[in-house]
């Protein structure tokens, strides 16, 4: 599918992802992207790497999309709709991935009634993201074939009937890789700590991580099962996952991910 034109309302990482990924796919023409954003430079930037359009006008980029993609931080979302207002096309389709923004702070925002929301995560740069996501009512189904184009070209996609979930995903996947990064970040700290240079530590943590997650994702196996797998009894991994217990590793781990669900539905209740 080829997609119309869309209007990238800020550009900065996941914007840039949804270039890269429709554009490396070949599901959209570069000039049927128009980037906009209030920093000149960074504008300038992807258009000589992407030959996309650009804009210093979120306005006058909308005026010409079909798709609209909102890719702002949430605690600007109020004045980036005022100032959108009255510019989107008609029967256009509104794309929001930003956290805790609800659909109705985006209907009244913009006036519009086809809207679809989402909550992608970052490795979405690389084509490997997963995306949780619902839509109105009045999102059509051609519209809606749209949004799966541009979401299976982050990754891959879950699709929700009830918006709620969306500020679930943003606690468990949206924010995900950041708990995943700290997680493999100690890891490298203690390689380094037992001796090996960090070059080493950290290949050795890359290929544990990534191997760990493919062999997990291929196997029937439930993760208790795969984890027991690795424990002998007595052994080193005893004694290493005694200490996580201990330490309370699961406990924080979930309290982190609860407080990172209340803060979304905090920024959604601040948009309404």
């Amino acid at each position: 599918m080829t997609l119309p034109t869309i209007a990238i309302i800020g550009s900065g990482v996941m914007g840039e992802a949804l270039m890269k990924g429709l554009l490396r796919q070949s599901l959209i023409e570069p000039q049927s992207i128009i980037g906009a954003d209030t920093w000149r430079e960074r504008l300038e930037n992807l258009e000589t790497q992407y030959h996309i359009r650009t804009s210093l006008d979120n306005a006058a980029a909308a005026c010409e999309a079909e798709i609209v993609f909102l890719s702002v931080k949430p605690q600007v979302m109020g004045m980036v709709l005022e100032g959108l207002r009255g510019h989107v096309r008609p029967g256009a389709l509104v794309f929001s991935i930003a956290a805790g923004v609800r659909i109705a702070t985006l209907r009244e925002g913009l006036g519009v009634e086809s809207i679809i929301r989402a909550m992608p995560n970052t490795p979405a740069q690389i084509g490997q993201g997963i995306t949780v996501w619902t839509a109105t009512e009045a999102v059509t189904g051609q519209q809606r074939e749209y949004a799966l184009t541009i979401l299976k070209a982050l990754g891959e996609e879950v699709y929700v009937t009830d918006e709620h979930y969306l500020d679930m995903a943003t606690a468990l996947s949206g924010t995900g890789p950041a708990y995943v990064y700290l997680f493999m970040e100690a890891l490298v700290d203690a390689g380094v700590h037992l001796g090996f240079s960090r070059h080493i530590a950290q290949k050795l943590v890359f290929q544990t991580v990534i191997g760990s997650a493919n062999f997990a994702r291929q196997s029937d196996l439930h993760l208790a099962a795969l984890r027991n797998q690795v424990t002998s009894p007595g052994g080193t991994t005893a004694e290493a996952l005694y200490h996580l217990e201990k330490g309370g590793f699961r406990t924080v781990l979930s309290r982190a991910i609860w407080a990172a669900y209340v803060r979304s539905t905090e920024l959604g209740r601040d948009k309404t």
